[in-house]
């Protein structure tokens, strides 16, 4: 069974997931409610609750759609494996897939032992963490991390181009979720 074990900052320590990380984004945000409350909106986020987000994935979708190769529904977080919850602060959940392709060449993950032992040097896996760190009783950050594990030089070359693209997008996106979350989360 694989474990995920907060470092000595109260993040993830990714290291048993991810041992190495070809490309990195972190976000974070300061709200001002209580640590429980924070998580509990993070745990119920979903993509399609911000309407920028659904037309980003919408007009990302649509060249697999008008080539017949995406037969899928919208891409959400449900898509994500959940990886686990080491404590009441933190979450990761993980995708494995060749996300280049129109139809982000998923391939099925159902568990975090099915993330970690995923040995398919074509596609490559993604962890998604959130992680709250109290300042005070009613204060805290909250810090959404991603990290991209390429498994060969090959899924690495394929990778780079799809990621410098969206990486932009993703990072609005990634800040309008804090700040969504903030939101819904302030007491």
């Amino acid at each position: 069974m694989t474990h995920i074990y907060p470092d000595r900052t109260g993040g993830v320590a990714v290291h048993s997931l991810v041992p190495h990380a070809d490309f990195r984004e972190r976000h974070r945000i300061r709200i001002h409610a209580p640590p429980s409350v924070i998580m509990a909106e993070v745990e119920k986020f979903r993509i399609r609750d911000d309407p920028l987000a659904r037309r980003a994935l919408w007009l990302r979708e649509l060249p697999g759609r008008l080539l017949h190769k995406a037969r899928r529904k919208t891409f959400d977080l449900d898509d994500f494996t959940c990886l686990g919850k080491p404590d009441p602060l933190t979450l990761a959940y993980g995708l494995v897939g060749a996300f280049w392709e129109a139809d982000y060449g998923l391939v099925a993950c159902d568990s975090a032992a099915a993330f970690t032992h995923n040995r398919d040097s074509d596609v490559c896996k993604l962890l998604l963490t959130f992680t709250v760190t109290p300042v005070s009783d009613r204060t805290s950050y909250l810090t959404t991390e991603t990290l991209v594990s390429c498994p060969s030089p090959e899924a690495r070359r394929r990778f780079a181009p799809y990621w410098y693209l969206i990486r932009p997008v993703s990072g609005l996106l990634r800040r309008r979720l804090l700040r969504i979350i903030r939101a819904r989360a302030t007491v």
